[in-house]
């Protein structure tokens, strides 16, 4: 398994390589822009240039590029909807011109529509930025852990949302630990495990996960709140990691931590002890 970070584009593109190999990153993921806004800034030539210098021969792969926090596809009411499918449009852009071979998109809040319209409003908004992007990048739809009215916490959900696409084949799934823990899959376990992976197999099946999101949960099984955790220190804790890292239908996945941090010093604690989980390296 290749273990990376999301890493911080605080001054620019060109700092990203740089601060994934202090934390001895073999894979990466980034925000495009400001990820609590909604303007996007031009991409300045000069950074981009660098970016790429740095990236290539770094031996970093894949790069995944994170959608923002404000995009929600989930509800067609909302006055952001329009806005929400032109930030994917503008992200799926955005990651073929900074090489990133996927785009990781949280698939939202329904609010007061029902599952079954938030459903529909989500395919209806990926078929239209899927009309105005035509290219290479694998669009990446990340579990929730059905806190408020978040949909995608189930299996079902993704499953019924990549159906109904019509390009479903450039769809894939990033799998987060602590939203599918949070959601009431127990990956504490062996057993838990196993019938986790059983039931994605049964649903959407396991061809289509790209991504594993390495976080630990700060919250019980099934309590449908989103708090990541330093690797171990949660409710899946160190046993379960090193039966998800080491897990024959896993570990072939790139792996990507999301975990609290203050400082640098936090993030190398992280990979050093997913790293130590690892049984045959």
């Amino acid at each position: 398994m290749r273990f990376g970070f999301h890493i911080s584009i605080a001054a620019g593109f060109a700092a990203v390589v740089e601060r994934a190999q202090i934390r001895s990153c073999q894979t990466i993921q980034f925000f495009s822009r400001n990820p609590r806004g909604w303007q996007y800034d031009p991409l300045d030539q000069d950074d981009l240039e660098a970016y790429h210098r740095s990236l290539e021969g770094s031996g970093l792969f894949p790069v995944f590029l994170h959608l923002p926090y404000l995009p929600n596809i989930a509800c067609r009411a909302s006055k952001f909807y329009k806005r929400s499918v032109s930030s994917i449009v503008t992200d799926l852009q955005r990651a073929q011109t900074l090489r990133a071979q996927y785009l990781i998109i949280h698939i939202g809040h329904r609010m007061e529509s029902t599952e079954e319209e938030a459903i529909q409003a989500v395919c209806d908004g990926i078929d239209q930025a899927f009309e105005k992007v035509d290219n290479d990048v694998t669009l990446l739809l990340e579990n929730t852990a059905g806190q408020g009215t978040e949909i995608g916490y189930r299996f079902e959900q993704i499953r019924d949302i990549m159906a109904r696409v019509a390009e479903y084949r450039r769809l894939g799934v990033c799998l987060d630990t602590a939203h599918s823990f949070e959601a009431g899959y127990d990956l504490s376990t062996k057993e838990g495990l196993e019938k986790t992976l059983e039931a994605f197999e049964q649903t959407i099946g396991l061809k289509r996960l790209h991504l594993l999101h390495l976080n630990d949960s700060k919250t019980p099984l099934g309590s449908r709140k989103d708090r990541h955790w330093h690797i171990g220190e949660g409710y899946i804790g160190l046993d379960g990691f090193r039966q998800i890292v080491n897990h024959p239908l896993l570990a072939h996945l790139p792996g990507i931590m999301e975990t609290p941090r203050n400082d640098t010093v936090e993030d190398l604690k992280n990979m050093k002890v997913i790293r130590s989980l690892v049984e045959n390296p």
